[in-house]
């Protein structure tokens, strides 16, 4: 037979783990595009694939992270099963060139040569 002082200290136990463990919520990328002057509308959104890069150069494709050196192979497939796939390259403004340079190297390796690039508009500032 399980003993009152047993009990309570279980209880107690269990209410301490609640009270200490620290639930952390994803809070999303922090991203400041660029802005922009001229804009255009894509009509057909089906056929877009998004390229996400922080200033830090962290790159997350269809909200996926991937290191840079897999976009080649990710995009290679994406193009494959739909030729007439666009790509959104969204940076934050603050992102050095060498990151872009090395997703566009890694897009040209995977022949994704449709790209958008997605800037804030005046209306966003």
């Amino acid at each position: 037979m399980i003993s009152l002082p047993t009990i309570i200290t279980k209880i107690l136990v269990i209410f301490f783990f609640l009270i200490t463990t620290i639930i952390k919520s994803y809070g999303g990328l922090e991203m400041a595009p660029p802005s922009t002057e001229r804009l255009q509308e894509v009509k057909n959104k089906r056929d877009i694939s998004y390229i996400w890069v922080t200033k830090d150069g962290t790159v997350l494709i269809d909200d996926k992270e991937v290191p840079i050196d897999n976009i080649s192979d990710i995009m290679t497939i994406k193009i494959e099963d739909n030729p007439s796939l666009t790509v959104s390259l969204k940076a934050d403004e603050s992102t050095t060139m060498e990151y872009i340079t090395m997703i566009h190297e890694e897009l040209r390796e995977a022949q994704a040569l449709k790209i958008i690039y997605d800037t804030k508009t005046k209306e966003d500032r």
